[in-house]
C-alpha cells in the first residue's frame, strides 16, 4: 500500500486523490461509533467555527469534520510508521529531488501488513521530502527514537488558546513540539522553501525562524488534513505573565475585547507601546546578538519575498513570580517545574540568537529557563520567550492589491501588509529601536525606579522636560546611549 513520488508535480497534495474509504460503522469524523472513549462528530452542523476550526454539540473541536480526537490518533499513527520506515534507508546527503518526494501508505481499520489495526476509520497518511526534514531534525540534534518518543509515547495535548486563524495546535507531552494545521497553499509554499530553508540552516542554524521538523497530510473522510511539526516557543511549565504578537504596524495592530477575555491574552503593538512604552532593557551583549540574528533572519525572509510574519513574544517576570503565592489559582504546580532540557539544539529562545551572550552581565539569574534575560524600566527581571512566527506567507498578488487598497484608505507605511523589503526593514527598525535596547552600563535600578516615580519631572513643561531627560537612567522619549 505505501508508495511515493517525486518531482515538481508532487510538491502540492492534489485534490484528485482518491478519497478514503469509510465503513458503515463510522461518520464523517473519521471515527469508529463503538469506541466509547472517542467522540464522533454530531450529524447536525458544528456550534461554532473558525475557518476549518469547529466545536460539535458534544463539544469536542473539529478540524475539517474531523475530532480532535480522530486527528491526534491518525497523525501519532502515521508519524510512528514513516520514521521507522525511513530508519531502513541508509543515509547519505541530501540531493534536490529529495525536496519534492512524497510517500503514501494507507491505514485501513482493520490493519494491513505494513500498517497495524486502529480504532479509526480508514486514513491515507502523506509524508513530504522526508530524507530532507530527517537531515533537519539530525542539524538539531533530534534522534529518530526521541521524535518518535516526544510525539508518539503520549496523547498529544490540544491548545485551546489558538487564535483566530483556524488552525489546531497540539503540543507533544514532553513541551518538545508543536504540531499546527495549515492551508494548502501554506503547506505548498513551505515546500517550495525547502532547498532555500536547507541552504539557510547549513549556514546559520541558529535562527529565530521556525525549525521545521516535518510536514505531513492525513486523509480523512474525503478531506485533506495538512500539518506541520514545528519547535515549541513556550514551555507550558514556565508560567507566562503578558504575550505579545508584534509586526512593527500601528494599523489595527490592537487586541480586541473578546481576545482580552482570555486566561492569556495575545496583546499586539498598539498595546505594547501603551503597556512597555520604555521597552524591553538587554545587556550590550544580549542586545546585539539578539539584533544580529533578526538582521539575518529579515533578510532570509525577504530574499523569499515573505512579509507579514509577527515576532511572538511571551513574557515571564521573575520577581512577580516569587511574589505569587504557591497554592494560589494564579500558579498552577506545572508553573513551579523548571522545564525539563529540550532535546533539540538550538531550539530556546536563548540558544537561537547569535553570539556568545549567554550568562553574566548585568542580568542577576542564574538560571534562564531557556529564556532570554531582561528588565523593564521598573527594573523587574523577565525572562523573554520569543520567536519568529507566521513565516508562510508570500507577497502574492492578493497580497499586493490589499496593501494597495489599503493604503488608499491609510498611510501605506503603516499597515501589516507591505512590500517585502519595506517589511522587514520596519519590522528590525521596530524590535531594535522600540521593543528592545540596551542597557546602560552599570544602571542603578534602584535610582530608576525612584526617578520612574518621580512626580515633578512629569509635571515639567516640555523645554524643562528635555533638559533634565539627560539625567534620567533610561528617558522615556529619547533612544538609549550606545554601549560597546
Amino acid at each position: 500500500m505505501a508508495s511515493s513520488s517525486s518531482g515538481p508535480s508532487a510538491a502540492g497534495v492534489s485534490a484528485s486523490d482518491p478519497a478514503v474509504s469509510s465503513g458503515a460503522s463510522s461518520s464523517a469524523s473519521g471515527i469508529k461509533r463503538s469506541m466509547p472513549s472517542e467522540v464522533p462528530y454530531a450529524s447536525g452542523m458544528p456550534i461554532k467555527k473558525i475557518g476549518h476550526r469547529g466545536v460539535d454539540s458534544s463539544g469536542e473541536t473539529t478540524y475539517k469534520k474531523t475530532t480532535s480526537s480522530a486527528l491526534k490518533g491518525a497523525i501519532q499513527l502515521g508519524i510512528t510508521h514513516t520514521v521507522g520506515s525511513l530508519s531502513t534507508k541508509p543515509e547519505r546527503d541530501v540531493l534536490m529531488q529529495d525536496f519534492y518526494v512524497v510517500e503514501s501508505i494507507f491505514f485501513p481499520s482493520e490493519g494491513s501488513n505494513l500498517t497495524p489495526a486502529h480504532h479509526y476509520n480508514d486514513f491515507r497518511f502523506k509524508t513530504y521530502a522526508p530524507v530532507a526534514f530527517r537531515y533537519f531534525r539530525e542539524l538539531f540534534g533530534i534522534r529518530p527514537d526521541d521524535y518518535l518518543y516526544s510525539l508518539c509515547s503520549e496523547p498529544l495535548i490540544e491548545l485551546c488558546n489558538s487564535g483566530a486563524s483556524g488552525s489546531l495546535f497540539y503540543v507533544s507531552s514532553d513541551d518538545e513540539f508543536i504540531i499546527k494545521t495549515v492551508q494548502h497553499k501554506e503547506a505548498e509554499f513551505l515546500q517550495k522553501l525547502l532547498p532555500g530553508y536547507y541552504m539557510n540552516l547549513n549556514q546559520n542554524p541558529r535562527t529565530l525562524l521556525p525549525k521545521f521538523y516535518g510536514l505531513y497530510c492525513v486523509q480523512a473522510g474525503g478531506k485533506n488534513i495538512r500539518i506541520v511539526v514545528m519547535n515549541n516557543l513556550l514551555p507550558r511549565s514556565v508560567k507566562m505573565h503578558i504575550k505579545y504578537d508584534l509586526k512593527g504596524s500601528t494599523y489595527k495592530r490592537r487586541a480586541s475585547q473578546k481576545e482580552r477575555e482570555k486566561p492569556l491574552p495575545t496583546f499586539k503593538d498598539l498595546d505594547f507601546l501603551q503597556d512597555i512604552p520604555d521597552g524591553l532593557f538587554l545587556d550590550a551583549d544580549m542586545y546585539n546578538a539578539l539584533c544580529k540574528t533578526l538582521q539575518r533572519d529579515c533578510l532570509v525572509l525577504q530574499s523569499f519575498k515573505i512579509m507579514d510574519y509577527s515576532l511572538l513574544m511571551s513574557i515571564h517576570n521573575i520577581d512577580h513570580a516569587q511574589r505569587e503565592p504557591l497554592g494560589s489559582e494564579v500558579q498552577s504546580s506545572a508553573d513551579t517545574r523548571r522545564p525539563a532540557p529540550q532535546k533539540a539544539l538550538y531550539s530556546t529562545a536563548m540558544e537561537s540568537i547569535q553570539g556568545e551572550a549567554r550568562r553574566g552581565g548585568t542580568m542577576e539569574t542564574d538560571d534562564h529557563m531557556g529564556g532570554i534575560p531582561a528588565r523593564n524600566s521598573k527594573g523587574e527581571r523577565l525572562l523573554l520567550y520569543i520567536g519568529i512566527i507566521d513565516i508562510l506567507q508570500s507577497y502574492r498578488f492578493v497580497k499586493k492589491l490589499e496593501h494597495s487598497w489599503k493604503a488608499l484608505v491609510h498611510d501605506g507605511d503603516t499597515v501589516s501588509v507591505h512590500r517585502p523589503g519595506f517589511y522587514a526593514e520596519r519590522f528590525q527598525r521596530f524590535m531594535c529601536n522600540t521593543v528592545f535596547k540596551k542597557i546602560p552600563l552599570q544602571p542603578s535600578w534602584k535610582s530608576l525606579k525612584l526617578q520612574n516615580q518621580s512626580s515633578p519631572i512629569e509635571q515639567k513643561n516640555s523645554e524643562d522636560l528635555e533638559q533634565d531627560s539627560a539625567r534620567l537612567v533610561i528617558p522615556r522619549s529619547q533612544p538609549l546611549p550606545q554601549q560597546c
